[in-house]
């Protein structure tokens, strides 16, 4: 094992869902109101010291664990009709995250949430 004071390093895991959605509070006309679906993709973000005995921040198995209910949660499910999620903007998705992630994963520091392959929000909690 390497001898050094200290290793901090970023842990980072990626979910995918499919999942239909509108934004019931953009203006008249805007596209976002109609329904329509992404490809979401979601990442975890999580940075702490390597645990000397173990050599890891933390088990993958264990991000799997906090966010594979999630992921079933919303896969294939229109995201207005989910309990936090009446304006499903990536902004208050990615709040949803956090919110539900947060409290079992210490060390949680990134929640990212793509909509497309260019649009994404990045929320650090707050």
């Amino acid at each position: 094992m390497l001898q050094t004071a200290r290793m901090r390093t970023r842990l980072e895991r990626s979910y995918r869902f499919e999942a239909a959605h509108f934004l019931p509070k953009v203006p008249a006309g805007h596209k976002c109101a109609r329904m329509h679906g992404h490809s979401y993709q979601i990442e975890i973000v999580i940075e702490g010291e390597i645990d000397r005995e173990r050599g890891w921040v933390v088990d993958f198995a264990d991000l799997d664990e906090h966010a594979g209910p999630l992921v079933k949660q919303l896969d294939h499910q229109v995201l207005n009709e989910i309990e936090g999620l009446a304006n499903p903007t990536s902004e208050l998705l990615a709040v949803w995250w956090w919110s539900r992630l947060q409290p079992g994963l210490p060390g949680l520091c990134e929640v990212v949430v793509s909509e497309t392959q260019t649009s994404r929000c990045v929320y650090r909690g707050g």
